[in-house]
């Protein structure tokens, strides 16, 4: 079969479709029917010869180019166009430009659809003069508009009622990650230690929370300005990691941080409080502590004790 390509069209060849059997029952099923009909199309004896050689040109297609797998519907989903003795007719080219029109109805009610669901979920009533015109939220007035018998297609009424129940799954979730990730950012605020100092004691080792608070005032001109924890948690993290010696990839889950940001925050912190805290540091007089060592290290290291201080 040799059809007339016109001049400056490029020509394709495809393959005879395949039979897919490792994509699911019903790509199988879809991809053996389509094989079966490119074979009955050709109408030819192939009995011997390789079928993988087969090749049919774009020209046998209404336009130009073979569909997908799974628009059965496509009148291109087959080649039609001069096959066993025929040529293109009107006929044929009617049905081409009705699956076009057809197609551009059905994304432009999947457009509304989508439009008035996006209302919804923002939290605006869309009002409507239609008395008929029932709740666009629910899954039977996309099915009615979407799965009309002159829209029918792929895009089945199970199919859309299935992706109404994943959207409205995703933003049950959507909204529970956004209260999960609002308690984690104020679980360790300075507000949830105030007047809490059996909490301050666990976290931090530290009595009361005033003086909590005044260490913080002491220290925090000195911490550095980060954007994913203020000053404040910087400090609680730190305390947290010396009281508790729990491990940085735990902080990163409980102050929603990566791993090297914790483990940078708690190196910048003791670095200010070893250089703060220092001064703060009394050593006892050399008489004061030799006077309270016991006496079986006073006779073993009595000259050795308190050389540097």
């Amino acid at each position: 079969m040799f059809l007339a390509v016109p001049i400056g069209q490029t020509v394709k060849y495809y393959r005879l479709p395949k039979v897919i059997t490792n994509q699911g029952e019903q790509c199988q099923k879809l991809s053996e029917e389509r094989r079966r009909l490119w074979l009955a199309k050709l109408n030819q004896d192939l009995h011997g010869k390789n079928l993988d050689n087969v090749q049919i040109c774009s020209a046998h297609f209404l336009s130009g180019k073979k569909s997908d797998l799974y628009q059965k519907d496509d009148p291109d989903w087959v080649p039609s166009v001069g096959m066993t003795g025929q040529q293109r007719s009107p006929e044929k080219a009617g049905t081409s430009s009705r699956y076009s029109r057809r197609g551009n109805r059905t994304q432009q009610r999947l457009r509304e659809a989508a439009a008035a669901d996006a209302a919804v979920g923002a939290g605006v009533a869309a009002e409507t003069d239609d008395p008929e015109t029932d709740d666009p939220t629910t899954s039977g007035y996309i099915s009615s508009n979407l799965c009309s018998t002159e829209t029918q297609s792929e895009l089945t009424g199970d199919l859309i009622e299935a992706m109404t129940s994943e959207l409205q799954n995703l933003r049950t979730e959507n909204i529970q990650l956004r209260s999960d990730v609002a308690h984690l950012s104020t679980t360790y605020d300075q507000s949830a230690f105030v007047d809490k100092d059996e909490k301050v004691l666990f976290f931090t080792g530290l009595p009361t929370y005033q003086i909590l608070l005044v260490l913080f005032t002491f220290l925090s001109p000195h911490f550095p300005v980060k954007k994913s924890l203020d000053k404040f948690k910087q400090l609680m993290l730190t305390l947290m990691r010396l009281r508790l010696n729990v491990s940085t990839t735990f902080l990163s889950y409980a102050f929603n941080i990566s791993i090297a940001t914790a483990s940078r925050i708690v190196t910048d912190v003791i670095d200010v409080m070893f250089i703060r805290m220092k001064p703060l540091i009394i050593w006892p007089e050399r008489e004061h502590l030799q006077k309270n060592y016991a006496n079986a290290i006073q006779e073993t290291f009595w000259e050795k004790m308190c050389c540097y201080y």
